[in-house]
Formats: structure tokens, C-alpha cells, sequence
């Protein structure tokens, strides 16, 4: 099958490649001539463990191309997906305007019929919207389907090749002929394909990760309460979590959460809540409490140090919003920094992907470290925003030695509070007792 996919960001790229994986002839569109060039000559522009492999094998195979052009991107296509940005707006709606922007300029292009999917994160009613634009316009008949995603960044490849369940949005039997066709390699170990109708389906992916947000937002406001309790968090998730009705995931405490999808879909099923009159309470809370939670450490950072943080040097590990991922948007590592930075701190960061998305953001305020040793050597501390795997069993002999002070902020609770004791070390960490070295 010949496909076609508008964007080429961590959604689109992901997509275009797995598709081509399975045999079909891809070709991925985007408007950014300097992303393409360097598609086209073999240079992979996302970081996420396993991709790139995939990416050289199609474009070797030539099952995999890239075009500036829409028009020829689309030629002969009998599926476009549109992976286009919904970036928030002000008042925390998505902007549609890349999609419908699109979706106008494929009306003419249309020469036979086509299946138009909807891969984005939109808000309900958005397939109504693309299939007008696309409507006054074409002269043969089409359908437009709503798609979502449900990629985690750091493990994308393997979320899109053997995915939980693909939803689907149509009321068209030929339209979900097709994409029960193209579907049919990614769920042969017998996860579904769900139908239902556009509306249901565009709902789905927003009810999806603000479940998830609010779970996590849950725990942490638990940790919070076991500090004021004197009960430990790492014993209650286990006890919660062994729950069948609750599960174990998405239960450990930390510095909030962020990304692309988590905070954008909130606030944008948040605001068509209230664009439909409905005060949706509980989505309101767990944005205030993850917007207060990324900075719950700083606190302690300045009790520590007497209130004093002018000229003391804290070594941030971690600045992506999750391990695996060059990712930066809404990183709980960049609010630390900003504050941080506005006491008077001089910041020595590592991250194993993130930096230089990092420096293109805030230049050379902070101090960019090639290993965590580097940024800890001189160290007052070191902050830990982000679990990266190399972070969970450092050499703590090692970091006594270069550190001035043995004391660490862990954001993500990856040590064990029996060895911080023993090492000597101070030790603060989220719901969780804290040990004075």
C-alpha cells in the first residue's frame, strides 16, 4: 500500500517508519527543507532507541522517502495521515491551525479516493472540521478517520509495532476496510482494533493521558502526605499497587510529569470541558498540584543552605522529561533551572541526549558536562531530575571524593535509603524519610 504522512516529528517519523516496515511504500512530507535534507541524506532527526535501525534498512529497501513538496508527496496515496503539531494556545486549547491548514491545501490534490487520517492529538469535533476544509474543495469522494496515537517517547517503536489496541473513528465500511487492512501485521497476537465513531475516538486519546496524569499526580500528592505522616511512599505504591484494580504502573512519586502529550492534553481536555460548560474538577487539580510538584525540592535545596544559594554549585542529572528521550518540552529539570538560577546558583548539567536541546533553549547559562562526574566535581550537591538508567548505580566513593558536600536531591527516588546511610551521605528525596549524613 502506498501512504502518505504530513509531519515528520517524533509522531510522524515513528509512523512513516514502521509503516514502510511492514512493506509499505512511505513517503513523509514537511515544510522544513533542513529536516528533510538531512532525512534524505540518511540522518535520523528524533532520538528514540530503536528507530534509527529501522529508518536505515526502508531507505536502503526505498520503501521509506522524504519530500517538501505536498504534491508529490501525496501522489497516488491511498492513506494520508496527518501527524501534524496541536500546540496549546493561550487559554490551553489546541491550535488547529497546522491540520486545517493542510487539510485545505489536499482538497485539490485529490485524484482518486483516499482515506485522510487524523494521527494528531485533536479535540473533539476536529474530523468534522478537517473533512470540511478538505470538502469544499476535492472533487472525488474521500473519508477522513480518526487515529490516535498512544507512542510513549523512549519506547515508541515498540508501542507502534505491538500496540495494546489501535482506535479507530469512522462510521465509513470502506474506510475501515482499509485501515483494518493496513492494521492487520501490528495486532496479530490478537490485540484489538477498535471501531467507533470519530467523536468517541478523538475523546479517547485526551481520557487516556489524563487518566494517566492524574494517577501520577495522585501518588505524588500521597508522597507529599507520608513526609507530613512519617510513612514511606515506596511501601504504599507497593501496597496499592499490587492492586489488580489499580495496577503498578504510573504510581511512582517524583517531580511532576511533562513532555509533549501529558501536560498539552490536560489542559486541552481541560478548556473543551469548559468550552461545553462542564467544570471538570478533578483535571483542574492535577494540573495546579504537578505545576507545584516540579519544584517541590527546591524548598529543601535552600532550607540545606541556610536560604543562601548565591554561588553554590548544584550538579542537575537529567534534563530530558523521562529517560530515553531528547525530549525537553515541559521538563521539570528546565522550571528547576529557572529558579535555581534566580538564586544565584551556578548549574553544571548532564543529560545522555537532552543537552544540546537544552542549549538551543537557554544558550550557556548553565554549564554543559560530558559524564555525570564531570558535573558533580566540585560539586554542593547533586540534583537528580530525570531517571536515566546510568544515574540508578553511580560510584558514590567515587562522588564523595570530588563532591564538596555529600548531599543529594533525587527528584525520582532512585537510591535506597539503607545504602545513602550507609555511604554517608544526605539523602532528600520525594515521600520518603529523610537522611542526614
Amino acid at each position: 500500500m502506498k501512504i502518505a504522512v504530513i509531519g515528520t516529528g517524533y509522531v510522524g517519523l515513528v509512523t512513516g517508519t514502521c509503516f514502510a516496515e511492514t512493506g509499505n511504500t512511505v513517503t513523509c512530507v514537511d515544510i522544513d527543507k533542513e529536516k528533510i535534507k538531512k532525512l534524505q541524506q540518511g540522518i535520523i532527526t528524533i532520538y528514540e532507541p530503536g528507530l534509527e535501525q529501522l529508518f536505515e534498512r526502508n531507505v536502503k529497501q526505498h520503501r521509506l522517502f522524504f519530500t517538501t513538496n505536498l504534491e508529490e508527496g501525496i501522489k497516488d496515496a491511498k492513506i494520508i495521515f496527518l501527524a501534524l503539531p496541536t500546540p496549546p494556545g493561550e487559554d490551553g486549547s489546541a491550535d488547529l491551525k497546522y491540520i486545517l491548514k493542510v487539510a485545505e491545501d489536499l482538497g485539490p490534490l485529490l485524484k482518486e479516493y483516499t482515506v485522510l487520517v487524523d494521527k494528531s492529538t485533536v479535540p473533539v469535533g476536529t474530523t468534522e472540521k478537517v473533512r470540511a476544509k478538505i470538502a469544499a474543495k476535492a472533487t472525488v469522494d474521500f473519508d477522513v478517520v480518526s487515529n490516535p496515537e498512544f507512542l510513549r517517547e523512549g519506547v515508541a517503536v515498540e508501542d507502534f509495532m505491538k500496540p495494546d489496541r489501535v482506535v479507530i473513528g469512522t462510521n465509513s465500511p470502506e474506510a475501515r476496510k482499509v485501515m483494518e487492512s493496513l492494521y492487520a501485521p501490528f495486532v496479530r497476537q490478537g490485540n484489538p482494533i477498535i471501531f467507533m465513531d470519530d467523536r468517541s475516538a478523538e475523546l479517547t486519546k485526551y481520557a487516556a493521558n489524563s487518566f494517566l496524569a492524574t494517577k501520577i499526580t495522585f501518588m505524588n500528592e500521597i508522597a507529599n502526605l507520608c513526609e507530613l505522616l512519617g510513612a514511606d511512599v515506596d511501601s504504599v505504591r507497593k501496597g496499592v499497587g499490587t492492586d489488580s484494580r489499580i495496577g503498578k504502573r504510573f504510581l511512582f512519586p517524583g517531580i511532576g510529569y511533562g513532555g509533549s502529550c501529558f501536560p498539552k492534553d490536560v489542559q486541552a481536555l481541560a478548556k473543551s470541558s469548559q468550552d461545553a460548560k462542564y467544570d471538570f474538577k478533578i483535571l483542574n487539580a492535577v494540573m495546579d498540584v504537578n505545576n507545584t510538584q516540579k519544584t517541590r525540592l527546591i524548598p529543601r535545596i535552600k532550607r540545606y543552605f541556610n536560604g543562601n544559594l548565591r554561588g553554590k554549585t548544584i550538579a542537575i542529572w537529567g534534563l530530558a522529561f523521562k529517560p530515553h528521550t531528547d525530549d525537553i518540552r515541559e521538563a521539570p529539570a528546565l522550571y528547576n533551572i529557572e529558579v535555581l538560577l534566580n538564586e544565584g546558583a551556578v548549574l553544571k548539567v548532564h543529560d545522555p541526549e537532552g543537552m544540546e536541546n537544552v542549549r538551543r533553549v537557554i544558550g550557556d547559562k548553565v554549564q554543559y558536562c560530558e559524564t555525570p562526574y564531570d558535573a558533580a566535581q566540585d560539586a554542593d550537591a547533586i540534583f537528580i531530575a530525570t531517571e536515566w538508567p546510568e544515574f540508578r548505580t553511580p560510584d558514590f566513593d567515587r562522588l564523595s571524593g570530588i563532591m564538596k558536600n555529600k548531599v543529594i536531591f533525587d527528584g525520582r527516588n532512585l537510591y535506597d535509603l539503607t545504602i545513602m546511610k550507609e555511604m554517608g551521605y544526605s539523602y532528600y528525596s520525594i515521600g520518603r524519610e529523610v537522611i542526614n549524613g
